[in-house]
Order: structure tokens, then C-alpha cells, then sequence
């Protein structure tokens, strides 16, 4: 196999799985709503569901860190493809690009907490968070 063709054949495998992740994140959006909703339906005390909201939307947080990490390949994959097959370009390499410039500890909570907070992400799980205190304790 060709390195043009390496490359193909990685960034299809890269965007597919890019997909998969907003999957993953929608369906987390989607089980916090359903949570949310059947929890005040239930009666269920606010500062209960509080935390879990907000462990989901960290945990969808992560979901998009990895997604992004999945895009920066994908980027980097394209800029090969445009610029044509050349020496410096290499296939397969998702895992040893990303532990080259793998941050410690602090810098991987940073990158979940950032990407949690994000206006796409954030967006439902703030409302959620504010619907729920509102209705648990009123206007």
C-alpha cells in the first residue's frame, strides 16, 4: 500500500470514528434531558440530580476532548493529502502524534474541562441544571 493510499485509508477510518463521537456526545445530551425530565417528573430533590448533570456533562467534556484530538489527525491527514505524498508525511501515526504532545495530568483536565465548556456543550446541561433548581425551589 501507497502512502497516498494509507493516508485515504486512514482519514476514512478517522472521520468515521470523528462521527462516532458526536454520536456519543449527542446521546449523552439526549440521556441528561430524559434524566432530567423523568427526575422532576418523579419529584426527585434537585440537589440529587445536580451532580449527575454535571457528571455527564464532564464526562461528554471527555467524549469531545477525544474528538478533538481526533480532528487535529484528521487536519494534519488532509494537509498530507492536499500537499501530495511526501517523504515527511507518515500514515497511522494517531497515538504517537498525540503522546508527543501529550500534556501531564493538570494539562488533560484542563483540555476536558475546556472542551466541556465549550457554548455547544455546555448549552443543555446549563439549562438542564437551571430548570431543574427552578423548578425544585421556584421563581
Amino acid at each position: 500500500m501507497d502512502l497516498h493510499q494509507a493516508l485515504g485509508q486512514e482519514w476514512a477510518q478517522l472521520q468515521h470514528d470523528h462521527e462516532q463521537y458526536e454520536r456519543s456526545g449527542l446521546l449523552i445530551k439526549l440521556l441528561a434531558v430524559v434524566l432530567c425530565l423523568a427526575c422532576m417528573a418523579l419529584g426527585f430533590d434537585a440537589l440529587w440530580l445536580a451532580p449527575v448533570l454535571l457528571m455527564l456533562w464532564l464526562q461528554e467534556g471527555i467524549y469531545r476532548a477525544f474528538q478533538s484530538r481526533l480532528s487535529a489527525r484528521l487536519l494534519r491527514v488532509e494537509q498530507a493529502l492536499a500537499q501530495g505524498t511526501t517523504a515527511t508525511a507518515r500514515a497511522f501515526q494517531l497515538h504517537s502524534d498525540w503522546l508527543a504532545t501529550r500534556p501531564g495530568t493538570v494539562g488533560l483536565i484542563r483540555e476536558y474541562l475546556s472542551n466541556a465548556a465549550r457554548p455547544t456543550v455546555a448549552f443543555p446541561y446549563v439549562l438542564l441544571l437551571a430548570l431543574s433548581l427552578l423548578y425544585q425551589y421556584g421563581p
